[in-house]
Formats: C-alpha cells, structure tokens, sequence
C-alpha cells in the first residue's frame, strides 16, 4: 500500500502534463532539460512544433546477465551495478540526449538513506543512460522508476533491487537446509503413503517373478515411482536377493526399469506445483484424519507427504533467489560445465542424501532462478545416477555373494550410461532444447532461462534414462553373466547369530534393562514375520531357495528366545518391583508365542513344502486367490502383535481380538468354498485338497499364536491371576 501512495503524485504530474497546453517536464535545481520536440519546416504547413513519440525499455546486452539492472541482490548499503534505460524512436534506433529521471517509488522501512548519484541523466551515442544506486541500509525490496516526458503513455519503467541483510549467508543456508529436509520428508511421508496403498503384495509381486525381461523392467519401473526412489528399490532388491527370495538373474530387469520409474519425480516438479503444496498437505492431512477409512487415509498420507515435498522446494527457491546476482556463485556453476567436475559433484551430493531424485528437484530450483545453463545440468545428471548406485553398494558390504552381484550390476549399469553420453553432451543439450517447450513471456537471458531450464533438466534427465535402459534391456543377459564372473559364486556359510541390544551392563538397571530386552524380543518378532511372509512364495511359485533360509530364520529365532530368557532371568536376580515383573513376564510370553509361530513354520509347514516341491501338483486359480488372501491377513495380524508389543496399545489388542474372530469366520468360509469346488471336481482342486486344507489350519494357527500376544496384554491390564489362553488359545489346539 506505501508503494501504492508513493506512486500516486507520479501519476497525478503524468496526468497534468498531458492536459496542460505547453506543460514540460520536471525539471531540478541547477540542471537544464533538453527540449524533446522538433520544427516542421515542410512547405505549405508553416512552422509548428510537434512532440515525437520515444520509447524507454530496457536495454540488454548479449552474454550479460542483467544488464539493464534490474532485479539485483547486494548488500544492505552497497551500490548495486548500474541502472540502465534506452531511449529509442518510432523506427527502433537509439535517440541521443534525451533525459532521463531515475526516482524511486518505494522502500523497506528504515532504508531512507538510500542515495541516487544523478537523478536526470541525458541518453548517450548509444541511447542509453544509467546512473549508480546505493541501497538504503535496510534489507528488502527497493523501486526505481525510469521515465522520460513524451507523447506515449507507457514511457515508464520499473527497476526493483533487493538488499541482502549482513546475514544473509546464514539465512540461506537454513532455508535450503530446512527445505532440503522437508523435500526429503515429503519424499518419506509420500512413499510411505503410496506403500500402504499398494498393499501387502509389493514383496510378493518382486520375489514371484518371471525371466521376462521387459516385464521385469515394467515391474522395476512401477515400484520405484511408488517408492519414489531408485536408490530404495535397489537396496530392497540386494536385501530379497540376500534372503534367498530373489535370483540375481530376476533382478537385472528390475534395475532397469528402476532407472525409468524415478525420472517421475523430476517430471512432477518441473511443472512448478509449488504455489499449491500446502494445498496439497491440507487436503492430504484431511483425508489421512478426518476419515476412517484406510484406504482413504493412506491416499491422505501420499498427498500429504507430496505437498511437504513441494513446500520445502518452494522453501529453497525462496532462499536461493539471492544468489542470481552473487557472482561468486555463477562463476561456480560456470566451472560445473566441465563434465568431469560436474559428474564428480553430482555423484558426491546424491551419494550423500542417498536420493538422486531430491539432486534433481535441487538442479531444477537452480534452473527456476535463472542459475544454471542446461549444459551445465546435464554432467550433474549422469553423476547423480551414479551416486544412486553407491546406496546400493553400502547395502551389499555384509550381504552375501548373490546380493553383492545386485549392487555391482547396478554400478555396471550406472557407469555404462555415463560412458555413452559423456562424449555428446553438447548434441544431447540440442536434443533436448529441441524437444522441450520454448520460452513465451521471457523478458531478459534470466527470465529466459528460468522459464525453459526446469522443463529441459527433466526431459534430459527422463531421455537419458529411458534411451539407456531400451539400449541395455535386450543384453540383460550378458551383464548378467558379466557380473557373475566378475564376483564368482562360493559355498555359503551358515552366519553367526548374535544379539543386538542385550547389555549385561545394564543388568543393575531393570528399567533399562528389560527395555533392550523388549528391543531384543521385537528384532526377533521380525525374523518371525520374514519367515511368515516367505513361506507362501515356495507353494504358489515353486520358490525352493526360501527353504534354506527359512531353517537359518528358525536357528535364529532359536538363539534369541534363549538370549533373552536367560538375559531376562538375570533381570529378576537384580530385585525388581511388581510391575517389572510384570513387564518381563509379558515378555516371556510374547517370546514363547513368537517361537511357537516359527515352529509351525519351520516344522509342519516346511514339511509340506518339500512333499508339495517334490511333485507336480498345483492350486487351482481360486484356491490360489484364497490362500494368498488369508496369508496376507496373517502377516498383517502379526504387524499388529508385534505393534501392540511394542507400545502397549490396548485399543490395538481389542482390535486384534475382533480380528481375529473376522479371520476365523473368513477361514471357515474358505473352507466351504474349496469343499463347493470338489464338487465340481476340477483337476488342480482334487490333487491339491490336502495341501490347500492343511495350509489354511496351520496359518489359522499362527494366527491364533499373533494374538495371544494381544490377549496377554488385556488380561494384565484386567488385573487377572493367570494369563490363559481363553477358548481360542492355539495352546488348547
């Protein structure tokens, strides 16, 4: 509104000087104005004076960033780079010694002691005429004005300045740090959100697929833009190949097609949704909390987490806009077109945040400034795609020989497309500046940059990817044996179990204490679930590596159990209250029953699996569907044992309880269904009935074992004598 105000007398004098017959332009003390008109002399018209029509713009100047002076950043205090205007006639040709008044129309409070050197200054050879500014010594927006009195209306040009505060450095580099956090939170809270919304199959669609290479790099694709990050996909694909769930061979596709699912991320925020994150996390936070539905909440979760990601790049745009004008930094970014150092650079930062996808989201806020060149980008590009691959070599130091063939095929990958494009990256920029939009409303080189760079750094990066991985996709085989020769196969050992969290220091410190065992206890609830949730893959897929690790899991759980029971008898030698003992009797308990569910895994299970490998038979597609369905609500009811383990939610322990009723009921009425399809006597239903029964017993089983954790819970907190099972106890059958 104060600029509003300041504007206003300007105006009002315009206004008087085109109604005024005669009217000239202001003029000040002590300097004259040259007269802006001309003598028509042509016969028959008699002398009369007219005025021309001039035209002030902004000059610039090619290979110059800024040069008529607008939109600085300086010091509070300091003169800024010289102002400039031009004056030109009807024809476009530069007019000498017509004058110019700089004046300023606003400025942040406090920054009155700005200084303008010469306020009126005649226009030179070239039509130009500048002045020097010194900032007022006050940090914020300044506003000049240039004019020039002439027939046209529109002779006024606006120049805005910005003075930095002492601190500036110090303020940049929170906002980038603050924002680069919220970007990698964003990234976090959306993955997340997009996992629960794609359901409990992620796992099981990766370990349970086929050879087919281009479905593979499909797959590889689709579950790197849920999970937002190549880095993550590669280091889950080293942790199922380290399981046994997974074949090296399997993953090559995979990684493929993870390259291509993370230039999604570049893509959505090069189209500049940052005037709508919080919008976005409003609606998400809606949607995860005011409604009851999971789904719905989970959808709310991913939306949320999409606007924080956009929030905190708005955050580092915001604080990054000094630097256009801080030459120190250009002339850096200018020595980043060296490939070499800018391939460096890229590798290092992404290696460092562990996600390619935040270096780009950085490279595109650079470009939505005005402060990198696209070939400068691109050599940061290909680094960061070899920064993702350091991630996955970190996740491969403790794995075993398969897993690290994971990590060096990704590596192989990574530097294969360096290597290709490295040599052509001027011909690569043209590519793309051909195929990216143009600039429309673009008034100067920066303003130019800053509307195409952002497009052009995510078309770079999505054409560098896709074109790489069409090219590699059909020799997956030949880097697969590339890789196996170059890390060969050797006997695996069966690893050392250890302990985690169990202190024997701590043993004169119960409180302590009997919370690492409860860490303990939950690490082994872990190895519980794994080996739960990668039983099923050996029946369904025929997957018969799961079997050697799953006896391993059952060693470990084993080993455990006796750690901690011993560890937590030593607790009760130390003289613990009454509500200790408590604490750690649920603790025995919750170990018992996580053991017993490793049992039924280990034993009866596995037992049918080697019967069921050892033939030929093979579910039906519906026994299929149903088997996979109950499994999953098995997996899902030990997440919320162990949940409920670990907080000591009694609303939780309810809902299991309600649960479990649900699944019961569910179980038997699969049963039914399976009994209606031998009546129709389908071939796979007949050889299978046996299995198919006993599989469905044995996870109603287990998840009756998941839930006398919760029980346990209720009836301590009911102050009961005895934990008991109750009448759906697995104890009592």
């Amino acid at each position: 509104m104060r600029k509003v105000l300041l504007l206003l007398p300007f105006v009002f004098t315009l206004v008087a000087a085109s109604l005024l017959p005669g009217a000239g332009s202001v003029r000040f003390p002590g300097e004259e104005q040259p007269s802006v008109t001309q003598q028509d002399e042509q016969p028959g018209n008699g002398n009369r004076q007219f005025t021309m029509v001039y035209t002030l713009i902004k000059p610039t100047e090619p290979g110059v960033r800024g040069y008529s002076g607008d939109r600085q950043h300086a010091e509070a205090g300091e003169y800024v780079s010289p102002l400039r205007a031009k004056v030109t006639d009807q024809q476009g040709n530069p007019v000498v010694g017509i004058p110019v008044i700089f004046e300023v129309v606003g400025y942040p409070s406090g920054g009155g002691d700005y200084r303008i050197d010469r306020r009126m200054v005649p226009t030179g050879e070239s039509g130009i005429a500048e002045t020097r500014f010194r900032l007022g010594s006050a940090g914020g927006e300044y506003q000049l004005i240039a004019r020039i009195r002439s027939a046209a209306d529109d002779n006024v040009q606006l120049y805005t300045l910005f003075a930095r505060e002492p601190d500036w450095l110090l303020f940049l580099f929170v906002g980038l740090v603050g924002g680069l956090a919220l970007f990698l939170l964003g990234m976090e809270v959306m993955s997340r959100g997009l996992l629960k919304s794609a359901g409990d199959k992620m796992r099981s669609i990766l370990s349970s697929l086929t050879n087919n290479r281009f479905s593979a790099m499909g797959l590889g694709a689709f579950v790197t833009m849920v999970i937002q990050s190549s880095s993550a996909t590669n280091v889950m694909l080293v942790s199922f190949v380290n399981a046994g769930l997974m074949k090296f061979r399997q993953t090559t596709g995979i990684i493929i097609g993870a390259a291509v699912g993370t230039t999604v991320t570049a893509q959505l925020i090069a189209f500049r949704l940052t005037d709508f994150a919080l919008l976005f996390v409003a609606i998400g936070f809606a949607l995860q909390n005011l409604t009851g539905r999971e789904k719905i909440s989970n959808t709310g979760e991913a939306l949320m987490g999409f606007g924080i990601l956009f929030f905190g790049m708005h955050i580092m745009s915001e604080s990054m806009s000094p630097l256009r004008s801080f030459d120190p930094f250009i002339h850096l970014l200018l020595t980043l077109e060296n490939p070499v150092l800018g391939i460096l650079v890229g590798a290092l930062f992404t290696a460092i945040i562990q996600s390619s996808s935040a270096f780009v989201g950085i490279m595109i806020i650079l470009g939505m400034q005005g402060l990198i060149s696209l070939e400068a980008s691109i050599p940061m590009l290909f680094g960061s795609n070899l920064g993702t691959a350091v991630t996955a070599l970190i996740a491969s130091v403790k794995a075993g020989h398969e897993a690290k063939r994971v990590a060096v095929a990704v590596t192989l990958f990574k530097i294969f497309g360096v290597m290709l494009f490295v040599w052509w990256i001027k011909p690569f920029a043209s590519v793309i500046e051909a195929i990216s939009p143009v600039a429309t409303s673009a008034t100067d080189e920066m303003a130019m940059l800053a509307e195409v760079i952002p497009r052009q750094i995510a078309n770079a990066h999505t054409v560098y990817n896709v074109f790489v991985a069409l090219l590699v996709i059909p020799f997956t085989f030949y880097l697969a044996r590339l890789v196996e020769w170059l890390i060969p196969g050797k006997r695996e050992e069966i690893p050392e179990f250890k302990i985690n969290y169990l202190d024997e220091s701590m043993l004169r410190t119960p409180v302590m204490a009997i919370s690492l065992a409860k860490k303990e206890t939950l690490r082994m609830g872990e190895v519980v679930y794994e080996m739960v949730s990668t039983i099923l893959p050996v029946f369904i897929y025929k997957n018969e590596s799961v079997l050697k690790i799953t006896g391993q899991r059952e060693q470990k759980v084993n080993f455990l159990r006796d750690q901690i029971n011993s560890y937590l008898l030593k607790i009760s030698r130390e003289g613990v209250r009454a509500e200790r003992v408590n604490e750690s009797f649920q603790i025995l308990y919750t170990v018992k029953e996580l053991e017993l569910i490793a049992d039924v895994v280990a034993g009866p299970v596995h037992r049918k699996a080697d019967f069921w490998l050892a033939n030929s038979y093979t579910f039906s597609a519906e026994g299929k569907k149903e088997l996979e369905e109950y499994h999953a609500k098995t997996c899902r009811q030990i997440k919320r044992a162990l949940e409920v383990f670990r907080n000591l939610d009694l609303e939780k322990a309810e809902e299991m309880k309600r649960k479990y009723k649900e699944y019961r009921t569910i179980s038997f009425e699969l049963v039914k269904q399976h009994y209606e399809r031998l009546q129709q006597e389908n071939p796979d239903t007949l050889m299978s009935s046996k299995t198919h029964l006993e599989l469905m017993a044995m996870l109603r089983n287990i998840n009756s074992h998941a839930t006398n954790i919760a029980r346990i819970l209720l009836q301590w907190n009911e102050k009961s004598d005895m934990p008991g099972g109750g009448e759906d106890d697995a104890s009592r059958g």
